[in-house]
């Protein structure tokens, strides 16, 4: 197999000999990792239970985590998930790359789209499975929504959707999601949504697509999966929390599936999640500092606040010269959207992460708006 380098791995060899200012701390904003402390009592709670280390975790995850987050669900987006229509995960990576190979291995000449740009891991999965790929190109053109195309579609054995989408940051209305849940059953084909963005919002709760299945009458959730993290959502993303969720018919097998796999989480970690996945609180201190990091990129860059996510995606021309002339100029590291796409769709953009705080990101917004003026 033939795996393309990583991002972060294509950055490095493109700033590789760049020398940054000598009095300026190098910033990173490339990377969507929350640099929010964990809070206190998800750390408590894992340092409590840490005596469980001698205990093999069950492949199904234990019931109090399992709870939490169907828990979550029902509060999230008011659906009251059977038990079997969720199956918890080692994060969602893990998923997103081994579940299409589960669900393609017995395809022949199997197909996927997903959008583009997008999560490398998605190419990844397909790469492992041998299947052809389409991709759903997002542009400023179509407002970073992808376009039904029934060609595409009457060939597809799994469909990927990101949104909230990273790195574009839009979103998909609940009608959009409609048509799109409308689809997988008139196609026949699985379609899964990557939600790991659904709780970083500024105003309005972005809709899952389990909502927009459920309001068009498939309430089995055929055809129909999400995967959603604590990642993001609790600034805890090395507790490896996420969920896959919808039609249990595909979910009963890729659960047998899983216990070969091997990707079960350790019992402290998800004693820990359960305490996060229960609490709101938290997610609503978090989603202010994202809020108040993008008032300050309006002040400062004149840059409208997205309705979701943590992201900047920037147009600025030339994406690789600009990232190395800023990393040369104000040591501020960002990510080329050339590095996120392939068929040059995304060439000309960058992402910057806005998951600094304070001053931090302050500085950090003044040194980019500084460099946009003399890019100019």
């Amino acid at each position: 197999m033939q795996f393309e380098k990583y991002p972060f791995e294509k950055l490095n060899n493109l700033l590789e000999g760049v020398i940054p200012p000598k009095d300026l701390e190098v910033m990173t904003l490339t990377i969507g990792e929350p640099q929010l402390e964990t809070p206190l009592f998800i750390q408590e709670e894992l340092k409590r239970r840490s005596s469980l280390l001698n205990k093999y975790p069950k492949s199904a995850g234990e019931k109090i985590l399992k709870d939490a987050v169907l828990g979550f669900v029902k509060r999230r987006f008011n659906l009251s998930l059977l038990d079997e229509e969720l199956i918890l995960t080692f994060g969602t990576r893990e998923a997103l790359f081994n579940f299409p190979q589960f669900l393609l291995s017995d395809k022949r000449d199997p197909v996927m789209a997903f959008t583009n740009p997008f999560y490398q891991i998605y190419e990844g999965a397909a790469i492992a499975s041998g299947a052809e790929v389409f991709f759903l190109n997002l542009t400023k053109q179509n407002s970073f929504k992808p376009k039904m195309d029934r060609k595409i579609l009457e060939k597809c054995d799994l469909v990927i959707l990101n949104f909230p989408n990273n790195p574009t940051a839009s979103v998909l209305s609940l009608d959009e999601l409609k048509e799109w849940a409308k689809a997988a059953l008139e196609f026949d084909f699985v379609l899964l949504n990557d939600e790991c963005y659904s709780e970083i919002y500024d105003k309005n709760p972005p809709p899952s697509l389990l909502e927009a299945a459920a309001l068009v009458g498939n309430r089995d959730f055929k055809n129909i999966l999400v995967v959603n993290s604590i990642s993001k959502r609790s600034s805890a993303p090395g507790l490896r929390s996420g969920f896959i969720a919808g039609d249990r018919e595909i979910l009963k097998d890729y659960l047998r599936y899983r216990t070969y796999v091997g990707c079960a989480s350790p019992l402290p970690l998800q004693y820990a999640a359960a305490k996060a996945w229960s609490d709101e609180e938290h997610v609503e201190k978090n989603r202010e500092v994202y809020r108040e990091n993008f008032k300050l990129a309006k002040e400062i860059l004149n840059f409208p606040s997205p309705s979701a996510t943590f992201y900047m995606w920037l147009e600025v021309g030339d994406d690789l010269k600009f990232t190395k002339e800023l990393y040369r100029r104000k040591a501020l590291k960002v990510l080329p959207g050339s590095f996120l796409s392939r068929e040059k769709v995304a060439k000309g953009y960058v992402r910057v992460a806005l998951v600094e705080k304070g001053d931090r990101i302050k500085e950090a917004l003044f040194r980019l708006g500084d460099f946009l003026k003399e890019w100019a």
